[in-house]
C-alpha cells in the first residue's frame, strides 16, 4: 500500500495531511506525565493528599512559526541517525502550559519542578509530536506533615 500512495500524482508526500492534537488532549497528557513525574520522589508524595495529586494544566497549541516548521521525515532504513535526526526537526505545531501542582513539605521543590518541566517536554514531543515553547511550573500549595488539619481554620 506503501508503494501505492508514492505513486499518486498531484501532492507530494509529506503534504498529503496533517494530523491535529486538541488543547484538552494536550493538557491530559501534561497532567499524566506530571504526575508520574512527581510519583518519583517519594518523600513528597506521600505528605499530598490523594484527591490533591493531580496537577492542573492550562494549555494552548498553535501552529509554529513557518520558519520552524519541517516536512514529514521520510522513512529511512539507516538505523540509529536516521532516527536522531529525526527527533532535531522542528515540529509543525507547539504548545504554551501552565502546570499547577501541590508538593509535600519538607521536599526537593526545585527538583520536582525540574522532573515535571523535563518529563511533559521531552514526552509531548515524542507523543503528540510538538514543541513545548512554553511551560511553567506553579507550586499551588505546600503540604506539610506537621499540619494535618482538614477542615480546619488556617493557623496564625
Amino acid at each position: 500500500m506503501t508503494a501505492e500512495a508514492d505513486r499518486r500524482p498531484g501532492i507530494p508526500r509529506g503534504e498529503r495531511g496533517a494530523i491535529t492534537v486538541a488543547d484538552r488532549v494536550v493538557a491530559k497528557i501534561a497532567s499524566q506525565v506530571a504526575r508520574d513525574a512527581l510519583s518519583r520522589f517519594t518523600e513528597s508524595a506521600g505528605q499530598v493528599p490523594p484527591g490533591r495529586r493531580t496537577p492542573r494544566v492550562t494549555t494552548s497549541v498553535r501552529r509554529a512559526p513557518e520558519r520552524n516548521t519541517a516536512r514529514a521525515p521520510e522513512r529511512n532504513t539507516a538505523g540509529r541517525d536516521a532516527e536522531s535526526a529525526a527527533g532535531r526537526q522542528a515540529l509543525p505545531f507547539e504548545a504554551r502550559m501552565r502546570i499547577a501542582v501541590e508538593l509535600g513539605y519538607p521536599s526537593d521543590i526545585g527538583a520536582q519542578c525540574a522532573a515535571v518541566r523535563g518529563e511533559v517536554t521531552e514526552r509531548l514531543r515524542t507523543w503528540a509530536g510538538m514543541e513545548v515553547s512554553d511551560l511553567v511550573v506553579s507550586v499551588e500549595r505546600l503540604h506539610s506533615v506537621h499540619v494535618r488539619h482538614t477542615d480546619q481554620e488556617r493557623v496564625r
